[in-house]
């Protein structure tokens, strides 16, 4: 079994402190460390030279200067892409130029191992993918190949979680990794937010594949064959019996984005262990922790 973390509340850093500067950029990741987030939160995606990059959409459009699928791009043709500048947040200097914030995979590991402190780092795999489980095959292969031992779930000074919401995905995982460091992950599933992108045939089929996917990773959760449950802060507030209960299992519960004093306190009251903030500070501060320290 991996190793158990002592503390009493995690709190890790979505995307970086993505609140302050671009999400999953290089200066997010370091005024998270510098904040004293417990963990790191981070997407992962494949480039079509199979190289794992730290992003959250399978499209460029939202949070570079670029468009088209990131499956599409090569590594080298993402890095001459802006990645910062659409969140209007001047980036000092210490934490690189515009052309240092796209992290690789790799970029983020020496980033976090070179900070030296013992962290969490939990890695979401998105789907669904062009490459489908052969994402999660390279990231357990790159992983390997760092260093990783599948035992302790450790690579140097960093404790590695992985987290989906697809079913078959956390599966994968499960035959691959230690299942207390598997999160699988769900959200309650809302037609509006479906529709807005889709036509009515379309959003209808969508709706049917992700309620499927979202009742059987809630049994997934249920019969205890992963170790972490990753809820929406929507969800628990829809659902605080059903999270209780997970407690009372034994799961570790980690909840996403809580971003406000109210969400900390409801989940603090509920006896949730792990929050996933886009402000990394606050919540500490909330929590009575120290911003400044980050030891575990």
């Amino acid at each position: 079994m991996a190793e158990q973390r002592a503390v009493q509340h995690l709190v890790f850093a979505h995307r970086g402190a993505s609140q302050q500067y671009a999400e999953h950029t290089r200066a997010a990741f370091l005024q998270a460390l510098a904040e004293g987030a417990h963990g790191i939160e981070c997407d992962v995606h494949m480039t079509e030279d199979l190289q794992l990059v730290c992003i959250h959409d399978s499209t460029l459009d939202r949070t570079s200067s670029g468009t088209g699928d990131v499956a599409d791009h090569t590594l080298r043709e993402l890095r001459e892409l802006d990645f910062a500048s659409w969140k209007g947040a001047n980036v000092p200097p210490q934490y690189g130029g515009i052309a240092d914030q796209l992290l690789s995979l790799e970029d983020l590991l020496d980033l976090l191992r070179r900070d030296g402190r013992e962290l969490e780092l939990a890695i979401e795999l998105k789907h669904p993918s062009p490459f489908g489980l052969r994402l999660e095959e390279r990231l357990i292969a790159f992983l390997m190949r760092e260093g990783y031992d599948p035992v302790t779930s450790r690579l140097a000074n960093l404790h590695i979680s992985f987290m989906s919401f697809n079913p078959d995905s956390v599966r994968h995982l499960l035959e691959r990794v230690p299942a207390d460091v598997v999160c699988q992950l769900v959200a309650d599933v809302q037609p509006e937010d479906v529709r807005e992108t889709l036509g009515p045939l379309t959003a209808a089929a969508v709706m049917n594949l992700l309620r499927r996917a979202l009742h059987e990773g809630e049994r997934i959760i249920a019969s205890g064959a992963v170790g972490i449950a990753g809820p929406g802060i929507e969800y628990v507030r829809a659902h605080p019996e059903r999270v209780t209960g997970w407690l009372a299992a034994g799961l570790r519960v980690r909840v996403w984005t809580v971003d406000t004093d109210d969400d900390v306190d409801f989940l603090r009251d509920l006896g949730v262990q792990e929050i996933t903030t886009n402000r990394p500070a606050r919540v500490l501060r909330r929590l009575g922790g120290e911003p400044d320290s980050g030891r575990l």
